[in-house]
């Protein structure tokens, strides 16, 4: 294990911020068994944005191409996050320099493109370098104590599961255009919210075996150019020259798993009032369970196990539950956390994995390329029915 980790972020946007923040908080997260970490570079084009945030994470420079990140001797890890479409070159020119690699959901914006990073991936692998997806959602406490109540038995086979990710950025006709509303569709609201119900969904549920009933809706047609560079989901002044939307709004599909149960998954990023709407139950032999981000220091609980008082219970979360004990400074339930904890145990995970320490907090390691790809079949087979009038669609 060397004595150090020299850390970059490439991507200055809102996510972006949320890998390095994360990994300025790493090292305190249970022991302290890391190597120091050294924040070294944020990497963005535009070179306001990336020094912005090399000053407020405290990261000791910023380059303005990823090649610079790539050449540098004092940078060993570094987390890819930018638009889709722009992941494999950057992906597969980093893992040829030797830096282990943490990638943005999802892979890319193009299956082929994903094969070929898995492949460069494996490739990697065999000289001793990482490559990794985060899948963010299954670093929620919440999320995982779920898991645990279905694998240990307590509510025991999975029946049924209804998710919804319903987000409302881009419910204004005004919202500038950017890369999120351009690629083809299934590029939108799918990959970019409703990856993450999927991939929560075969956690708790098990493999999917088939879709069916794909909906993918367009719903604002067009969208104005922005006068100024566009962070995340911002909205600022914009020209009257419109450019059109490409992918989609609205997403939905039915499923079913290889275990027997069935499901149904939404996403939207048009759904008004609900700024960061994901929402779950999981509906079991033995009882059921619900999860809402908007309350994610807690989660619904019922058991089968007193008709008197059935019903669901709300239970916070604390050191009983996943990640929980020595993760936080106070680590008692009532405590509130959520969604920038999940980034930190998620930049923690791959630290450790990168240093070789043998489950040191008990976190589970980061998902594969081999994940990712499996994550970008299943959304395809989504649009693969959607374009075929809802057809079933086997995976």
């Amino acid at each position: 294990m060397s004595d150090s980790i020299g850390v970059a972020v490439i991507g200055a946007g809102m996510a972006g911020k949320a890998h390095a923040a994360a990994y300025k908080v790493a090292n305190s997260l249970y022991a302290p068994v890391l190597p120091e970490v050294r924040l070294v570079s944020i990497g963005d084009v535009n070179a306001e944005f990336g020094s912005a945030a090399a000053r407020r994470f405290g990261y000791e420079r910023n380059d303005t191409d990823w090649r610079s990140i790539a050449a540098a001797d004092d940078i060993q890890v570094v987390s890819v996050v930018v638009a889709n479409k722009l992941h494999r070159e950057i992906v597969e020119g980093l893992l040829d320099a030797g830096k282990h690699v943490l990638c943005e959901k999802p892979l890319s914006d193009t299956i082929e493109d994903a094969r070929a990073m898995e492949a460069a991936a494996d490739a990697a692998a065999a000289r001793g370098v990482l490559a990794r997806i985060g899948f963010t959602y299954l670093r929620a406490p919440g999320i995982a104590a779920i898991g645990d109540l279905i694998r240990s038995g307590r509510l025991g086979h999975v029946l049924h599961f209804s998710g919804r990710y319903w987000c409302d950025y881009s419910c204004s006709p005004s919202a500038p255009i950017s890369w999120r509303y351009q690629g083809p569709m299934g590029s939108g609201a799918l990959a970019d919210v409703g990856s993450h119900m999927s991939y929560i969904a075969e956690f708790l549920a098990g493999p999917v075996a088939s879709v069916s009933g794909g909906t993918l809706t367009t719903v604002i047609g067009s969208r104005p150019q922005p006068l100024g560079q566009v962070i995340g989901h911002d909205h600022g002044a914009v020209s009257d020259v419109y450019e059109p939307v490409t992918n989609d709004d609205f997403a939905a599909f039915a499923v079913t798993f290889e275990g027997g149960a069935a499901g149904t998954i939404q996403a939207s990023r048009v759904a008004a009032g609900h700024a960061n709407g994901l929402i779950f139950e999981v509906f079991c032999e033995n009882g059921a369970a619900r999860f809402d981000q908007g309350r994610p220091a807690e989660i619904g609980l019922y058991l089968h196990d007193d008709a008197y008082t059935a019903g669901y219970r709300q239970v916070p979360l604390g050191a009983p539950h996943p990640y929980v004990a020595g993760g936080l400074p106070m680590d008692v339930a009532g405590v509130g956390f959520g969604q920038n904890e999940a980034f930190a145990y998620q930049a923690r995970a791959f630290l450790e994995e990168v240093a070789g320490l043998d489950e040191a907090s008990s976190l589970p390691r980061c998902a594969t390329f081999a994940d990712g790809v499996h994550n970008m079949e299943l959304l395809g087979a989504v649009a693969r029915s959607a374009a075929d009038h809802g057809k079933l669609v086997q995976l």
